[in-house]
């Protein structure tokens, strides 16, 4: 069983190019339906069967999983079995035909203009880590780039004086336009405060923490909680917040959904066109808000 999942899982990360969430999430949901087939059916997981899967649902149900629990549990089963489909391995996909509950489909939540505007402007720079929280969360906005991809940057992969950003994620590469505000807020922080902070001179990260090395996701997580906390923004802030955000307000203004796509990087276009149903939503409820008969 463990041979079978690991080499799915060097699957996702060197062929698929997966993030290492979706790896995890898929090679844990896989390997608790293993421990299920073992325990409660008595097979292994290359002899299982439509009803296996369908037995496996419901248990999961039953146990209080929420429907978008279940729901990617089938996504991370039917990912599998393809894979081994298409190694030979077994000779149909037991989870092809099982459909997932139906749920409520969450958008993700942005912020007003004012809002970011209020948020950008906590970090005072007045000392070395004002200097680089302003620099961080300007870019994060300016470039709608993942946190990941935030912490990975190299000073090489910042242009200041042609204004972009060069970013690698997942096998592919990218570039996005910096605006003039963010360019001064990297500029002050590369010339001025990085070198104060940086002990080694051959350090390659753009951001650091206040020892002098790679910033952290958790480092920056605890820097968007007090920056929301101290700018008393009622909205849930987490660093997505920043990227959907820059996505909506893009759109908003007019930018087309390709564009966009190729910014945030995504691979397929149907994940850029939530923002679309972001911006309509938002537009119906102005509607209904001011016009006097609605």
């Amino acid at each position: 069983m463990e041979d079978c999942i690991n080499a799915y899982a060097s699957y996702l990360e060197t062929e698929r190019h997966s993030s290492d969430n979706t790896v995890a999430s898929y090679v844990r949901d896989v390997t608790q339906f293993a421990r299920y087939l073992h325990d409660d059916e008595h097979i292994v997981l290359e002899d299982c069967r439509e009803e296996h899967v369908e037995r496996y649902m419901a248990h999961m149900a039953g146990k209080g999983k929420s429907p978008a629990s279940v729901a990617r549990c089938v996504a991370s089963l039917k990912s599998f079995y393809s894979y081994l489909l298409s190694r030979g391995e077994i000779d149909h996909n037991p989870a092809r035909n099982t459909a997932p509950i139906r749920t409520e489909r969450k958008y993700p939540q942005i912020l007003t203009g004012k809002e970011v505007e209020l948020f950008l402007e906590q970090p005072q720079c007045v000392d070395p880590k004002g200097y680089r929280d302003h620099a961080m969360l300007e870019l994060l906005y300016a470039t709608g780039i993942r946190v990941s991809e935030l912490i990975s940057l190299d000073l090489e992969d910042v242009n200041l004086s042609a204004a972009f950003l060069r970013c690698s994620s997942r096998g592919r590469e990218r570039i996005i336009p910096l605006y003039a505000t963010a360019v001064r807020a990297l500029g002050d922080y590369i010339r001025d405060i990085r070198p104060q902070i940086v002990l080694d001179s051959q350090e390659k990260a753009l951001f650091v923490n206040m020892n002098g090395e790679r910033m952290s996701r958790q480092g920056f997580w605890k820097i968007i909680k007090y920056y929301q906390e101290k700018a008393q923004i009622d909205k849930d802030i987490t660093p997505h917040t920043l990227r959907h955000s820059f996505a909506a307000h893009l759109l908003e203004n007019g930018a087309d959904l390709r564009s966009i796509q190729e910014m945030l990087g995504h691979a397929d276009i149907s994940s850029t066109q939530i923002y679309s149903h972001l911006v309509k939503q938002k537009l119906q409820d102005v509607y209904h808000k001011a016009h006097p008969r609605a």
